[in-house]
């Protein structure tokens, strides 16, 4: 029976929320943290700049395959809850908590086609972002007992040599997502519970843009565009036990990201790039559910019917990566960035206590053969304790500090060329 998503969850699945974006989607990314727009070499090119497949080896197909552990620590929540679904309120001492830690098996793959004159296509299979949130404290649980969300974005594109130092390229994003939420209220007193499932397929565009004025200098745009994910279904919710269906939808759009890279390389040994980023979530203002027939009880209407502002912020993302070709066969990379939450305070809430993170990243690959190389990186997400007050109207009613979360990120893959 298929169930609609909550709107939360699908917003976490977009490929920029702040707390769990995963921008890296192969080994080179993984350790030069997303610094990866301007000077793309292997396979994941066709993801993170197809416009560069131009200027890969003319004659050669690139394959890339590999497996993404990430591993999200438990969120801590030390404060009150000012107010809950149907105006209960509930004192202070019910509202701290600590969410489960999570354990995420994430594959990917990237492939290059050899060119066909100017024209070459590629195809990547990624999971761009994710989220699994789950509380067991009390206060928690009636919003976020469990908020999954699992999506996998088909990715083909094609690029375009217009001269020996600019390409274009592009591709279609197919994007499919499925998502659970689970809330339950009877561990205070609040007798209201949720069940919900769902999945969708949506689709949007990329663009990207390569330009090599010199053999040391490369810059990169990439745009993927807003996706509008439309889901319709049914909603199972309970009251005192008893529970009712009901036909139910709701649209909410994944942001437009723009990214912006430039590198240099020294001795054809060392290369630093620098990336910026600017993923505009304003674009999600409202949470508002629309059902196929009136919720009369006045407690769920109030728990799950009324429209929620969000009113996220358009992001800046910051990224430098290094690479350094340590000798013939082993090349070392790290990297850095700072990551701004487009969550405010005033609408903070548990599926997603969301702050600023500065990202650390570093790796390896290995050349086994002329044909084969492997390689392993690992990320660390510092997120930064949060102090909120938005007990004020239309708040979340949160007053008090989240910390600890982030995420540590362990990626091995295999590059092959044929």
């Amino acid at each position: 029976m298929k169930k609609i998503i909550l709107l939360s969850t699908i917003a976490s699945v977009t490929l920029m929320a702040g707390a769990y974006k995963i921008p890296e989607q192969s080994v080179n990314a993984m350790a030069l943290g997303a610094a990866y727009i301007a000077h793309t070499t292997d396979a994941d090119t066709a993801y993170y700049n197809p416009a560069n497949m131009s200027f890969l080896d003319p004659e050669v197909r690139y394959f890339e395959t590999g497996m993404t552990l990430a591993h999200l620590p438990s969120n801590t929540y030390v404060g009150m809850q000012g107010g809950l679904p149907g105006g209960v309120v509930v004192p202070a001492a019910l509202a701290s908590g600590e969410s489960e830690t999570e354990n995420i098996p994430i594959p990917y793959m990237n492939y290059v086609a050899p060119a066909m004159g100017r024209w070459r296509y590629g195809v990547s299979l990624a999971a761009p972002a994710g989220l699994t949130k789950r509380w067991k404290s009390p206060v928690q649980k009636l919003f976020a007992e469990e908020f999954t969300l699992k999506n996998v974005e088909l990715n083909p594109v094609v690029s375009y040599r217009l001269s020996d130092t600019f390409s274009i390229g592009g591709g279609l994003r197919a994007v499919y997502s499925e998502g659970k939420v689970y809330s339950d209220g009877s561990l205070i007193g609040l007798p209201i519970k949720r069940e919900m499932e769902g999945d969708t397929v949506e689709f949007g565009y990329n663009l990207a843009l390569a330009w090599h004025p010199s053999s040391d200098i490369a810059v990169g745009i990439t745009y993927r565009s807003k996706i509008d994910l439309n889901e319709e279904g049914e909603a199972n919710l309970y009251l005192a036990g008893a529970g009712k269906q009901y036909k139910a939808s709701v649209s909410v759009p994944i942001p437009a990201a723009l990214n912006i890279g430039i590198s240099k390389t020294w001795d054809d040994r060392v290369t630093l790039e620098f990336v910026y980023e600017r993923t505009f979530w304003s674009a999600y203002k409202t949470l508002d559910f629309e059902y196929g027939s009136p919720i009369l009880n006045p407690t769920l209407s109030a728990a799950f019917d009324e429209p929620k502002d969000k009113l996220w912020e358009d992001t800046n993302s910051f990224r430098i990566g290094l690479t350094y070709q340590y000798s013939d066969k082993l090349t070392l990379m790290a990297g850095y960035s700072y990551d701004e939450t487009p969550v405010p305070e005033k609408h903070i809430n548990y599926e997603l206590p969301d702050s600023d993170a500065h990202i650390f990243s570093a790796g390896f690959k290995y050349q086994y053969s002329d044909s084969l190389t492997f390689g392993a990186a690992l990320l660390y997400d510092k997120k930064t304790s949060r102090k909120v007050n938005s007990a004020v109207a239309g708040g979340t009613g949160l007053i008090g500090e989240f910390s600890d979360g982030g995420a540590v990120l362990a990626t091995v893959g295999l590059s092959y060329k044929f």
